[in-house]
């Protein structure tokens, strides 16, 4: 029986100080496959394993291919070589550095500067991979259709099953779920100065994760490629 009900190809930080802390932050460990202890921090407007609920199960990562169910002319060992072969052929990238920053109603890591390079790497991914894609159950595409789309997203939604893709795609390393407007300055005004000083100048993406939710939908890591393209 299949292991995992879905995949995903995301970047996730290299082990050091940022990937630690956000790693505890969140409260689960892909590389790992392990819940990990939350810090204690003083200020919070409610705990930590409240903040961090919606993210936690994808654990600290940047989203390059959304998460897709395996196509039924696809297989594991399949997707795993298209994947090596994705990122033995696809380029690192580099911008100047990261940030904290307010994305809607959740706190993120986005890049300083251009986005461009960061933004091909996830377009190969998303073509590269798309044959082991099955299509979506109607009820999900139809939920993601009543947020609203715009005429381009709703190409998007049906060439590649997600709107947020290609040209509308905006990289980030989510930190929170949702917050409300007061409870967001408060766990701002907390993470921002254990955060600076982790932040990397400059960020590299020099390698991609393939990952994949188990039945109560954490996401493990299932291998890591190199770019070297």
């Amino acid at each position: 029986m299949e292991r995992y009900t879905r995949y995903a190809v995301y970047f996730t930080p290299e082990p050091g100080p940022l990937c630690d802390f956000v790693t505890g932050w969140l409260g689960w460990d892909p590389a790992a496959g392990r819940a990990c202890d939350h810090p204690a921090l003083p200020g919070l407007p409610a705990p930590v394993s409240e903040i961090t609920a919606t993210p936690r199960r994808y654990g600290f990562h940047g989203t390059l291919k959304p998460p897709f169910r395996l196509a039924s002319a696809s297989s594991p060992s399949g997707l795993n070589a298209d994947f090596d072969a994705l990122a033995a052929a696809t380029a690192p990238a580099e911008v100047d550095g990261l940030r904290l920053a307010r994305l809607g109603g959740f706190l993120a890591l986005v890049p300083d500067g251009d986005m461009g390079a960061v933004a091909r790497i996830a377009a190969e991914a998303v073509a590269g991979l798309d044959r082991h894609r099955a299509p979506a159950p109607p009820e999900e595409t139809e939920r993601r259709r009543a947020t609203g789309l715009t005429p381009r997203q709703e190409a998007h939604l049906v060439t590649w099953g997600y709107p947020y893709v290609m040209d509308e795609f905006r990289f980030h390393l989510t930190l929170t779920g949702r917050l409300a407007p007061q409870a967001m300055e408060a766990v701002e005004a907390t993470l921002r100065p254990l955060l600076t000083p982790l932040l990397p100048r400059p960020f590299v993406i020099g390698s991609i994760s393939l990952l994949g939710a188990d039945t109560q939908g954490l996401f493990d890591s299932v291998r890591t490629g190199r770019l070297t393209g």
